[in-house]
This record gives structure tokens, C-alpha cells and sequence, in this order.
């Protein structure tokens, strides 16, 4: 009747599938009806010429199925290095045990902390994801930057490397194998550098590079600033103690110190008495120090030596509590501490005026928290007062966490001194937002308008002196 087989494959889109037999689906009317001989005839020549392809649904787990399955390999992964971290801690002498957690934690903590701030960064990230923050443009990011989630993806990592390594160091050395778990933080810092410097095309070139190229910036300030410079200097800042707790670390490293809990030997070297621990500390300060004379020397405005005498305030407060430590306990109490003590007031109360009048700029409406979607954060923090009042107070407080020094019983705890590192480190994430937003209605004031995602800013506008950023 049509002249021949129709030119139809089983795979035709105009064939469905009723549980074994292939019926047809709607056809243009003037086909007419197709009856069940020709379907037939159809099935027919296709299975002899092999042309008959039955394609089974792929099975796929969910996206929710997986996300769960990690998180209990997660959960399971964190049971397992408790559980081994608690049995090697056992094993040793109730007199050496404190020494031995001590030892561990001196070379870990400084990564331990570092992957914290990681975390906290895709936080930040995701926060001005959500808001009306572009941070891609106030940074000056390529389209290849990192987003929250592959931030969290590089925290997660770490996150697992870095326990599991101080899980090895502590079984190892409970064990009596001193020298492979001498082994395990050497293994760990090396890769950590290979990983930073690997010049290769993976593990996110651009953005390891952008680290390094903007570290190398603080580090020698001989251009111009611009905003990522001071903004990463003033992260350093807060984190002076990972700085300390490097040197520290690598000094028993490279004088094969580790994996051993002869202190009076190791501290001879490596220990507080090290004129190297106070340079350390004083490091991020000297640099933000020598970021602001350079954007005086750039602008000549004022307001950028008021800002490093802000910094400078640091300096005799790391180097008279490290003069402890070669003083007289009559010197120290009768002289020099109470200059700490007055050294540490004014840089608390002259960082914590600058932080809310200069770097937040609260004395003006602002735009923080406002998102563009809705969920539960933006439910919570739109528009709500209480936030800058919480901010306000939390840093005033946090501002004035070093008083925990005045104890001597909490001033060489470990534990103490990792409790008020991770508060600072919390402190300057809060910061962070309020810091950023400012930047961002700046921006917007000056243009008129909201600067669009993908503008990419001309060179003289990166630079503090062009576009009025307020380091």
C-alpha cells in the first residue's frame, strides 16, 4: 500500500515503548493510520539487519544518595583517627604525655589552622555569592577564579590529609618507630610547598599563582598597592601565631629535632628563647607596616600614616613579651611589664577604632547582609540591627583576647593558646564581610552605578591611588 517498508528504525522518535512492543506515537495526519502489520514488518527487518537497539535507563545514584554516602565516609574516616589519636596518646607515661601532645601539636596546629581560615574563606565567598557583593571585580579576579565550592572542595582535602598525617605521627612514635613518624610532618610541609609551586596545569594553576604573586607583593612592597595586597596582610596579620609556630617547626626540622621530647635540648635551639619566634610574629605587621608608607609615598594622604602607626602599635608588643624571656623576673615585673601592659591597651583600642570607623565604615548606611535571594541567612541578617551591634561588640572583645596572657597558668597552655588563635582567626572572618561590603558601596558611589560581573577593570583603576581605596 505505501510502496515498500517505511524507512522507520525502532529508534524512530516517533516510536515509543509500551512494556515490550514498540507502538507508534503521534504522526502528522496525513500519514494516515499505521496498522499492526507494518509494525511488525518494521520489528522484523530491524532484528535481522541488526539494527534493533534496546537502550536501558542508566542507574545513577542521586546527588542527595551521594552527598550522604560521603559524609559517612567522612564520619567513619573522623572515628577511626580518633580512635587510633586516643590509643597511641594511652600508651605513653602519664608524666611524658603532656610533652607528647605538645610535640604533635606544635606540627600540625600551624596547617590545622590554615585549613580553618580555608574554610572560612569559601564562607565569605559564598556569603558575597549570595549578596550583592562582586567580589571578583574588588578583588580583580579572572573568570577562572575559585568559587566557595571548589574552596571547600581544597578545605576538604586538607582537612583530611592533615589529620590523618598527625594520626601516623602519633601511632608511629607511641609505637617506638621514631623515625618514620619523624617522617610524617617533614612528608607533609614538602608536599604542601610542591603543591604551591608545581607549575603545572593542575590542582588550579591561576589561582596558586595569584597567591604567590600577591604574597611576593607584601612581602617586597615596591609597587603600588592594590586592594588583594593589604586585604591578604591583613589576614596574615591574624594569623602571626601560625607564622610563630612555622619557624618553630621548621627549625626543628632542619635540625632533626623532631619526634623527640627532650625539650632542654630542643628548646636550647628551637624554643622561646629564639630571637627568630618574635621576628616571625612581627613579620605580617612590618609588611601591612610598609604597605601604608607606600601608599603615603603614592597619595601623600595622611590618613595612610595614621594607619601605619596603627601597625607599628604590634611591634613593641610581640618584642616585650618575647624580652621575658631574658630579663630579670625583678626587671620584668618592676619595668617591662607593665609597658606590655600599656603597649597592649593602645594597640587593642586604636585597632578596634579603626576597624569600625575606617576598614567598616559604620558611621554611614550600608548595604550588609542585603541578599539577592532568599534563605534562612539572608532571613536572619536582612536588615537587622542586632548585627552591628554583635559586630561591634564581639570585636571589641576579641580585640582584647591577649588579656588571657596575664595568666601564667593559661599562657603556656597549648590547648588555651589554640582556643584564642582560632577566636582571632574568627574575629578577622567576621571582619572580612563588614571590610569587603565597604569596599564594594565605594565602588558603587563612585561609578553610580553597580559595576557588572564580567567588567574588567583597567590597570589604573586597580591601583589604591586611582580608585580611593581606604587601606
Amino acid at each position: 500500500m505505501f510502496g515498500g517498508p517505511l524507512p522507520i528504525s525502532i529508534n524512530s522518535p516517533h516510536l515509543r515503548r509500551s512494556g515490550s512492543r514498540p507502538v507508534f506515537s503521534e504522526i502528522g495526519s496525513s500519514e494516515g493510520p499505521v496498522d499492526e502489520a507494518l509494525l511488525a514488518q518494521v520489528e522484523s527487518n530491524d532484528m535481522k539487519t541488526g539494527n534493533m537497539q534496546i537502550h536501558a535507563p542508566a542507574i545513577m545514584p542521586s546527588p542527595i544518595f551521594l552527598w550522604r554516602f560521603k559524609v559517612l565516609l567522612f564520619l567513619l574516616w573522623g572515628i577511626i583517627c580518633c580512635k587510633f589519636s586516643w590509643d597511641s596518646v594511652m600508651r605513653m607515661s602519664a608524666d611524658l604525655r603532656d610533652l607528647f601532645l605538645y610535640e604533635a601539636f606544635l606540627y600540625f596546629n600551624p596547617l590545622l589552622l590554615v585549613t580553618l581560615m580555608v574554610w572560612l574563606w569559601g564562607v565569605n565567598l559564598w556569603v558575597f555569592a549570595q549578596s550583592n557583593v562582586i567580589y571578583s571585580r574588588i578583588f580583580d579576579l579572572d573568570q577562572n577564579h575559585l568559587t566557595h565550592r571548589e574552596l571547600w572542595k581544597c578545605a576538604t582535602w586538607m582537612t583530611i590529609i592533615v589529620p590523618t598525617s598527625m594520626t601516623t605521627y602519633l601511632y608511629l612514635y607511641s609505637h617506638g618507630e621514631v623515625s618514620l613518624a619523624a617522617s610524617q610532618p617533614v612528608l607533609l610541609y614538602a608536599a604542601v610547598a610542591m603543591v604551591l609551586v608545581f607549575p603545572f596545569d593542575i590542582f588550579y594553576l591561576s589561582s596558586r599563582y595569584y597567591l604567590l604573586r600577591t604574597l611576593w607583593r607584601i612581602v617586597l612592597p615596591l609597587q603600588a598597592i592594590t586592594f588583594p595586597d593589604f586585604f591578604l596582610a591583613d589576614i596574615l596579620t591574624s594569623m602571626a601565631k601560625v607564622f610563630s609556630d612555622l619557624e618553630r617547626s621548621v627549625c626543628r626540622m632542619v635540625h632533626r629535632q623532631v619526634a623527640t621530647i627532650a625539650w632542654f635540648e630542643a628548646d636550647s635551639v628551637c624554643g622561646s628563647h629564639s630571637i627568630a619566634i618574635p621576628l616571625a610574629l612581627v613579620l605580617p605587621y612590618l609588611c601591612r607596616f610598609f604597605q601604608c608608607l607606600r601608599q603615603y609615598k603614592d597619595t601623600r594622604e595622611k590618613t595612610s600614616l595614621l594607619n601605619a602607626l596603627k601597625y607599628s602599635t604590634a611591634i613593641p608588643v610581640i618584642f616585650l613579651s618575647a624580652l621575658k624571656y631574658h630579663v630579670s623576673p625583678d626587671q620584668w615585673t618592676a619595668i617591662y611589664h607593665p609597658l606590655w601592659l600599656l603597649s597592649s591597651v593602645i594597640n587593642s583600642l586604636y585597632s578596634f577604632y579603626w576597624d569600625i570607623t575606617r576598614d567598616w565604615d559604620l558611621s554611614v548606611p550600608s548595604r550588609i547582609f542585603k541578599f539577592r535571594n532568599p534563605s534562612i541567612l539572608s532571613n536572619l541578617l536582612h536588615g537587622q540591627q542586632w548585627v552591628y551591634y554583635w559586630a561591634v561588640g564581639s570585636n571589641l572583645i576579641l580585640r582584647c583576647t591577649w588579656t588571657y596572657k596575664l595568666s601564667a597558668h593559661l599562657r603556656h597552655n597549648y590547648i588555651t593558646v589554640l582556643t584564642f588563635t582560632t577566636l582571632e582567626m574568627l574575629r578577622r572572618f567576621q571582619w572580612i564581610f563588614f571590610r569587603v561590603e565597604n569596599e564594594s558601596n565605594k565602588i558603587s558611589h563612585k561609578q553610580g552605578v553597580q559595576f557588572p560581573l564580567n567588567d574588567t577593570p583597567k590597570e589604573e583603576e586597580r591601583l589604591l591611588s586611582s580608585n580611593g581605596h581606604d587601606v
